[in-house]
């Protein structure tokens, strides 16, 4: 076992503090998909919030150790978002971004990298630790896992799929085992949105020999990207590579068995275009 505070020694360990994020609010999106995001903000209003309860202010503390629930491991695995320094905010907030905070250089290298396991879940009124305490605490964090790249986690389900175009190039070119399994195994019907606007394009893998797998390797190779489709060829001569790459993320919509005949999920495909509307509003052009 590593310890955790013997891993990431910081330099001033009496003012600096733990925060263990899990969601943002009742209700909210995940801490873990806040830190996925390409807009830092959310993630950054998890670690800058302040409550009138002082358990879970910064108090005097002037850095703060950020960490994300990593969900795909289960409640007690934590990953790293950040090593911040802090700043009361002026005039005082109570409720909403009590802090300012500056991202340090140290420890950078493990954002998104570091996943560290608590030998018991935390709960939500108790999410904010001090460091020079917690090693002695019921959490006793050890370091679990020191990623080799940003950390995208096992498969969590094609219901749950929802991949910004980087992350998808970092599961394909590094053949990311859960994922190949999960997407050669089926076809099935997608749709891509490009986020600038909301304009969705439906399509579908009914005849490649390794299903989505295959279909989406396609659109991560930098060479092709809009697998061929005339709207998105139009978008991309217009405005160019970085606006596919920077504003498309992928979802599934529906799966199908391997044996499934293509012209069932060519239906499907076809079904998803009237119920998205996206030959009219979209980037469907049949």
């Amino acid at each position: 076992m590593i310890r955790f505070t013997d891993f990431m020694r910081v330099p001033e360990p009496s003012l600096t503090k733990v925060k263990l994020n899990i969601r943002a609010g009742v209700g909210g999106a995940a801490a873990w998909d806040l830190l996925l995001a390409e807009d830092p903000e959310e993630w950054l209003d998890m670690t800058r919030h302040r409550e009138a309860h002082q358990n879970n202010n910064m108090g005097d503390a002037a850095y703060v150790l950020a960490f994300a629930q990593y969900y795909p491991y289960g409640p007690q695995y934590f990953i790293f978002g950040g090593f911040f320094r802090v700043t009361p905010s002026v005039p005082e907030v109570i409720g909403g971004k009590g802090y300012d905070l500056e991202l340090l250089d140290e420890f950078s290298e493990y954002i998104k990298r570091l996943i560290i396991r608590l030998e018991q879940p935390v709960g939500r009124d108790l999410y904010l630790r001090r460091y020079d305490r917690i090693q002695d605490s019921k959490l006793n964090p050890e370091v679990y896992e020191l990623a080799p790249d940003t950390k995208l986690g096992t498969f969590p389900g094609y219901q749950n799929v929802r991949l910004r175009h980087a992350e998808m190039q970092r599961i394909i070119s590094n053949d990311e085992p859960s994922w190949k399994d999960a997407l050669s195994s089926v076809k099935g019907v997608y749709v891509i949105t490009d986020l600038s606007d909301g304009r969705q394009y439906v399509g579908s893998a009914s005849g490649e020999a390794n299903g989505l797998w295959q279909r989406w390797s396609g659109y991560a190779h930098l060479k092709n990207l809009t697998g061929g489709n005339k709207e998105l060829n139009r978008m991309r001569d217009e405005l160019g590579d970085t606006h596919i790459v920077e504003n498309f993320q992928y979802s599934i919509l529906e799966i199908f068995d391997p044996k499934t005949k293509a012209e069932t999920i060519l239906q499907r495909e076809s079904f998803w275009k009237l119920a998205l509307d996206s030959r009219r509003h979209g980037m469907n052009l049949n």
